[in-house]
């Protein structure tokens, strides 16, 4: 009996080792190399490698016509935003979150969605098709035209697809799939890159989009290879609590459309329903005007938000205090402290700090830097900041406040959700007033806060 051979494959870029090393000697990762069997030496079929065009030939750039690409909408107006306007046809989408978040329930709706017009192709190897019948019962769409596949095997799903040739194709997920020229296990690094390779120019040739959920692992990375995400067009994650009824979907990899747009969801007892005003979600409803809050603009791709910044400051029983931030950079937090020491006189070296989005939204722009400070200084002062403040802008170590991208677009959306005040970096004031709307325009931290004493 022949004996088994085994490789170990790196999980970053799929590079393979004969025996297990610390750090994997293609992209120098470390502790990412994992025990899979050996894929063998079989010559693979030549259509797997064949050209993505009809011809090979040299052409000048000059000479390519540049086509605008028509977009097919997948009938969810959050989802089509994320995608920059819709599936592009011969596109391959990358979708992933964690488990019961809501990934197969939002594609299923499109496909749902999309079957009234189009000839749409659900290909599941997680579950049974009576599984996905009581999914499409409950979302009430049970007499949807929708073709159903119930395969993992690659090749059976790829004389599907050039058969059928529907308009869009599902494929849930790429972990279960595997390809019978390999001797690996589903969901190992081999079969999962030879998965994707295969339906990533299946794709190409036929025009067909296809969408690809992927499973994450428990730092909320995708699974796999990290050369997955480099061979698909769009990646997309689904985030939020599964404790919470909403979701939102965010983009980081889009050659179709704008990289980090978000697109905002709600999970109701039908499926996901999209949210027309998302800044609605990340702002409280309080009663009368509270310490320690402060709304801040942010952008998020194309869209502007309103977010509250919440901060707690407390002080401190221990040696060391707490510095903690939900939503936001812990480490920009701790530079932040230390700026409002220096070049403010507010001092926290006794205090305990807490900052918090609202809404469980992650800001990653530094655009935040000056709400946060507001709501520590209105918090440690025990003072509310003036009704309907609003504020952006990036705070330097030098105690500047540095403009933000599109301030323009992040003004004219609090004066429409009713704010009265805006307090921006000087050189983001606009030219022209907006209608209910004053202008506080700093150019230093001390401006800032000699404004909150007058």
């Amino acid at each position: 009996m022949a004996k088994i051979k085994t490789v170990f494959a790196c999980t970053e870029c799929g590079g393979v080792s004969p025996k297990w090393l610390g750090q994997c000697p293609h992209c120098t990762a470390w502790n990412t190399l994992e025990e899979s069997l050996d894929s063998g030496s079989s010559t693979a079929p030549d259509h797997r490698y064949a050209p993505l065009a009809p011809t090979s030939q040299l052409r000048s750039l000059a000479s390519v016509e540049a086509l605008e690409l028509p977009r097919l909408s997948t009938g969810l107006t959050e989802f089509d935003r994320v995608l920059g306007g819709g599936l592009v046809a011969g596109a391959v989408v990358l979708i992933g979150g964690d488990p019961g978040i809501g990934k197969s329930t939002l594609l299923l709706q499109a496909l749902v969605a999309m079957s009234a017009q189009a000839k749409v192709l659900y290909v599941t190897g997680e579950e049974s098709a009576e599984q996905v019948a009581l999914r499409a019962r409950r979302l009430g769409a049970s007499g949807a035209s929708v073709d159903l596949l119930a395969e993992i095997r690659l090749d059976i799903i790829r004389s599907t697809l050039t058969e059928q040739k529907p308009a869009v194709a599902v494929i849930d997920s790429i972990q279960t799939l595997y390809s019978a020229d390999l001797t690996a296990a589903p969901g190992s690094v081999s079969q999962v890159r030879e998965c994707a390779a295969q339906l990533t120019r299946l794709a190409k040739q036929t025009g067909v989009p296809i969408v690809l959920i992927g499973h994450v692992t428990k730092d909320g990375a995708l699974a796999g290879p990290r050369v997955l995400e480099h061979m698909v067009d769009t990646v997309l994650y689904f985030e939020g609590d599964t404790h919470s009824s909403f979701r939102l979907i965010r983009a980081f990899k889009n050659r179709f459309g704008a990289v980090n747009e978000l697109g905002v969801f709600a999970m109701t007892d039908r499926g996901l329903r999209g949210v027309a005003n998302p800044s609605a979600l990340f702002l409280s409803q309080h009663t009368n005007q509270v310490a320690g809050s402060c709304v801040m603009a942010t952008q998020e791709g194309t869209r502007p938000l309103l977010v509250e910044i919440q901060a707690l400051v407390d002080t401190a029983h221990v040696p060391n205090p707490r510095r903690l931030s939900v939503g936001l950079e812990g480490n920009r937090l701790a530079m932040l402290l230390a700026v409002l020491n220096r070049h403010g006189g507010v001092k926290t070296y006794d205090q305990d700090v807490f900052v918090n989005a609202v809404g469980g939204v992650r800001i990653t722009e530094p655009a935040a830097d000056m709400a946060v400070l507001l709501a520590i200084i209105s918090s440690l002062r025990d003072k509310p900041l003036p009704e309907g403040l609003v504020a952006f802008g990036e705070i330097g170590l030098a105690g500047e406040v540095r403009p933000a991208p599109r301030g323009q677009e992040r003004l004219k959306e609090a004066a429409k959700l009713g704010f009265k005040i805006a307090m921006i970096p000087k050189a983001n004031a606009p030219k022209q007033a907006i209608e209910g709307l004053e202008i506080w325009p700093v150019e230093r931290l001390q401006e800032m806060m000699d404004k909150l004493r007058s």
